[in-house]
């Protein structure tokens, strides 16, 4: 047996022995569908990083310098992808993904036939060893081929292994959120340059038909933010609404998808804008938080970024949310408000849920944005005398603030202010080590 070979054999091997005890998945324990469904992923990534190494052998043997003696052609393909696609039934677009990461991440020679190391030793690291997807790895992967043009080669190889170790325990969305932060990090001055491009390309257009008005809408994210926060807020009033309803089952009862919420929010604004009689409509406190460093303030470098949102905004955009109503300058590193009160107050300041999504960045759990969670004692109020102070307090969404509690799970907070970290520490039944997992805002940060 081929030592490459070695982690595939043994994710297929137990399952193998899954299957062999149960007889059909449909039998499977609790314990044993996490556990088969942990191997497949395990399977899965193996087995798209050996495609990997293949499809970039593939495309080297089907260069187009070969000419008719190209690999591709000589099976009556025009190019490697549609080889590749074919034999794996995916698209020629999967293909093309499949060769970029293999040849980012293959072994290479110098003019003198000397080894070198690949392109993206870490992550090819990642790819080999199972703990990162292809699909995550090419999407670092161009990510770094576009900083490299305007980025020192250091930052790059630094931005590569600390995204390598990031991604590999993320889902596919979230590594695509720490990318848009990691971008901004690798490339601050070219955050406005991109901003300039979504706003030359905002948008909105109007059109009847079936009896409704339709609305088409492209924002850039200083336009769109107190949008977005406004019909949140409306939508989250309609909520707690419903939630202390008397008789939530009654006829006049409101059913409202969040869809139709949205709509409703967006009607219920704009005709108070056109009466307005200094009564607005309810929107559950609903303000856009732009965060920024004081030193990047202070110097015009840097970006910042607003709750809820993962696009990074520019310094002069930041400059100019934050002379708008409506909007909270957060800025870090200043003095500020006094954020633990111990037992003298039961509920959390509005300094303090600010400071909470500054380390959360929503709900630290699941990635809420702030405006759907709530503060939490991490130590009960009530139970366990819990004071009201940051160290004791958590973003959460209302169904993860019952799903820690209805199943044993534990939060841990370590350090203080901005270096402090959440983590969320899984019950025996789910994992034997009780292994910290890391939440909040530093999931998706650059910081070792």
């Amino acid at each position: 047996m081929s030592p490459h070979l070695d982690p595939l054999h043994e994710a297929l091997a137990r399952l193998d022995s899954l299957w062999t005890d149960a007889g059909d998945a449909e039998d499977f324990s609790r314990a044993q569908l996490v556990e088969a469904n942990d191997a497949l992923g395990m399977m899965r990534r193996l087995v798209d990083a050996l495609h990997a190494e293949v499809a970039a052998g593939i495309a080297r043997e089907s260069r187009p310098e070969l000419g008719p003696g190209s690999l591709a052609k000589q099976q009556g393909f025009r190019t490697p992808a549609q080889l590749i696609a074919t034999a794996g039934g995916t698209s020629s677009g999967d293909a093309s993904r499949l060769v970029k990461v293999g040849e980012a991440t293959a072994p290479r020679s110098d003019l003198l036939g000397g080894p070198r190391p690949a392109r993206y030793p870490a992550v090819r690291q990642a790819v080999v060893s199972g703990a990162l997807h292809t699909t995550a790895a090419a999407l670092i992967i161009a990510l770094l081929d576009r900083a490299r043009l305007r980025t020192d080669l250091t930052q790059i190889d630094e931005a590569e292994k600390l995204l390598a170790d990031k991604a590999a325990n993320l889902s596919l969305d979230d590594v695509r959120r720490l990318l848009t932060r990691a971008e901004a990090w690798l490339d601050p001055d070219g955050v406005a340059s991109r901003e300039e491009e979504a706003r030359s390309r905002r948008s909105l257009t109007m059109f009847e038909r079936d009896g409704c008005l339709h609305l088409s809408a492209v924002l850039d994210i200083e336009s769109g933010a107190s949008i977005r926060a406004a019909i949140a807020g409306y939508v989250n009033s309609a909520f707690g609404a419903r939630k202390d309803a008397v008789d939530p089952g009654a006829p006049d009862a409101d059913h409202r998808t969040v869809a139709m919420l949205q709509a409703d929010a967006l009607s219920t604004i704009c005709a108070h804008a056109l009466g307005c009689d200094n009564h607005a409509p309810a929107l559950a406190g609903a303000t856009v938080v732009v965060r920024v460093h004081l030193d990047d303030l202070t110097a015009g470098t840097g970006f910042g970024t607003v709750d809820g949102v993962d696009t990074p905004v520019s310094i002069a955009t930041v400059r100019r949310m934050a002379a708008s109503g409506g909007v909270i300058p957060c800025v870090l590193g200043s003095a500020g408000e006094v954020l633990d009160w111990g037992r003298e107050r039961r509920l959390f300041t509005k300094a303090q849920r600010l400071a909470l999504a500054e380390r959360d960045g929503g709900c630290a759990m699941c990635g809420l944005p702030p405006d759907m969670t709530k503060a939490h004692h991490i130590a009960w109020w009530q139970r366990d005398a819990g004071p009201t102070d940051l160290s004791n307090g958590v973003l959460l969404c209302e169904s993860c603030h019952h799903r820690i509690h209805d199943n044993g799970w534990e939060i841990r907070i370590d350090g203080a202010g901005a270096a402090s970290r959440v983590w969320f520490i899984p019950p025996p039944y789910v994992d034997a080590a009780r292994t910290p997992r890391l939440g909040g805002l530093a999931r998706y940060t650059l910081a070792a």
